[in-house]
């Protein structure tokens, strides 16, 4: 049973193969691990083997398992196979593995732990070579009877399908044919589960069986032209798995069996018993359809002729129940007829009484509208006086109305002028106040400039005086001699003058 695809985080190692349908080779990267088993001494004590799996987890980190599984138990070893992400890691995960030991709880003793890189199943060319050159019953001059052949076992069906056609769930021989043609140019290219008459094709000499229930994944071969090309996928394929990359960008991987074909399956005596015998199964089944058609046509005869004899026998009854309904319909309808006598002379009573009574009432409404208009009149009349009264009443009140609103006008304007001359009088003072103001404060400036400019003045006058007596008389100091006192008027006088 084939492996189901896996999620693929790295794809730096993946190789191209047919990049159009997003397919490509990724390097298998799988080791063994073994772990030597201590000798149980307690009797119904165990090692389990989860508990392993989880310390073999823990001494590889950072590189995690993709796949881990126990291929074998037994009491003095447990083997493990696992699979890593990328082959480059293969090295360094053997490194911390190989040759180590690790401690299980409840246990004294060590366990041995052995690594190495598992050795992928594939033939070599030594073993194509070899199988046919011994083989009796091969001819290498005759094509599927010598080393052309490859016979590939697990490929998903949906990586292989015709992204153009509706029938994704199927793969296409096409798709299969442009993929392998990169290594060189096809012969012949087979899918045995495309083929519905396969399953029926059992007694021919040569020919396997092929399993028709999973539709996830097919067989396939594929027949080259020429031996290198053979060759080359041979070597290509060999140690790869495939990967596949989706339009979300997300990558699968999945492992396939690759074999060379050793069973003649496309040689050209099985490729043309197989479209003989399938010729045969192709007449078969048109017999079979011509018999099925004439036992279903004869079945319908048969069942027009029954179809036939029961409308014959409905229409009988039909007839006998249409004449048993007609005598009925007769009998009803003459006392259908009897009651609607009687019901159409009672009909022309209720009549005459409902005329009668429909008089009384017209009588009756006629005496209510009499008596009604009477009402009416003498109400228009009072209305009328009430309306007289209510005219002259609102007209005085309308005068009483319009002489206090004149008067209280009159009070309001008088009011009006008296505070408009109040306004004036206030206005006026305030004015005058401003006036006032502003007078003093103007005859205050022009004192402080009349003051300014006396100052101004009088010091000019000083310091010309100064710079006029400068140099020409001697300031002496006031404490002088009476010869002094006597020459001060002078000074005074000279002064004058100047």
């Amino acid at each position: 049973m084939a492996n189901a695809p896996t999620l693929c985080n790295d794809i730096t190692e993946a190789q191209s193969l047919f990049p159009q349908q997003g397919l490509y080779l990724k390097p298998i990267s799988k080791l063994n691990i073994t772990v030597q088993m201590p000798q149980l001494k307690t009797p119904g004590k165990s090692i389990s083997n989860w508990e392993v799996m989880e310390k073999l987890k823990e001494m590889v980190k950072p590189d995690p398992f993709n796949i881990l599984k126990v291929t074998k138990s037994a009491l003095e070893f447990v083997r493990f196979e696992a699979e890593m992400e990328n082959k480059s890691v293969i090295p360094p995960v053997i490194a911390r593995l190989d040759g180590k030991t690790m401690k299980l709880s409840g246990f004294t003793e060590q366990l041995k732990i052995r690594a190495c890189e598992s050795k992928v199943p594939f033939p070599s060319r030594h073993d194509w070579e070899s199988f046919f050159r011994d083989a009796k019953n091969m001819n290498e001059m005759r094509p599927g009877e010598r080393p052309d052949t490859i016979h590939m076992q697990g490929l998903p069906t949906k990586w292989f399908a015709d992204r153009h056609k509706k029938l994704k769930d199927r793969p296409s021989d096409f798709i299969l044919r442009q993929v392998f043609s990169t290594f060189g140019e096809v012969r012949c290219v087979d899918i045995p589960c495309l083929d519905p008459y396969r399953r029926e094709i059992t007694n021919l000499q040569g020919i396997q069986t092929f399993s028709f229930g999973q539709d996830l994944f097919f067989d396939a071969f594929v027949q080259y032209k020429e031996y290198v090309a053979f060759v080359r996928c041979m070597t290509v394929l060999r140690g790869q798995k495939m990967l596949f990359k989706d339009d979300d960008g997300k990558a699968y991987s999945a492992n396939i069996k690759i074999d060379f074909d050793k069973t003649k399956h496309l040689g050209d005596k099985h490729i043309r018993k197989r479209r003989l015998e399938r010729e045969k199964l192709d007449q078969l089944e048109k017999e079979r359809e011509d018999r099925v058609r004439k036992e279903r046509e004869e079945e319908e005869r048969k069942k027009e002729e029954e179809r036939r004899k029961k409308d014959e026998e409905e229409i009988e009854k039909a007839k006998k129940k249409k004449e048993k309904y007609d005598r009925k319909k007769f009998r009803q309808k003459t006392r259908e007829e009897k009651r609607w006598q009687r019901k159409l002379t009672k009909k022309q009573e209720d009549e005459e009484r409902k005329v009668m009574e429909k008089i009384a009432r017209e009588e009756r409404k006629i005496l209510i509208a009499q008596r009604k208009l009477e009402s009416i009149h003498l109400l228009t009349v009072l209305f009328e006086r009430i309306k007289e009264i209510k005219i002259k009443e609102d007209l005085a009140q309308k005068v009483r109305e319009c002489e206090l609103e004149r008067l209280r006008q009159i009070e309001e304007e008088k009011q009006r002028i008296l505070d408009v001359e109040k306004r004036k009088e206030e206005n006026l003072k305030l004015k005058q106040e401003v006036l006032k103001k502003k007078e003093e404060e103007l005859r205050q400036k022009i004192m402080r400039n009349f003051k300014r400019k006396q100052e101004e003045q009088s010091d000019k006058e000083r310091e010309e005086l100064r710079r006029k007596i400068h140099g020409t008389t001697r300031l002496k100091s006031v404490l002088v001699s009476e010869n002094n006192k006597c020459k001060k008027p002078k000074l005074k006088s000279v002064l004058a003058s100047r």
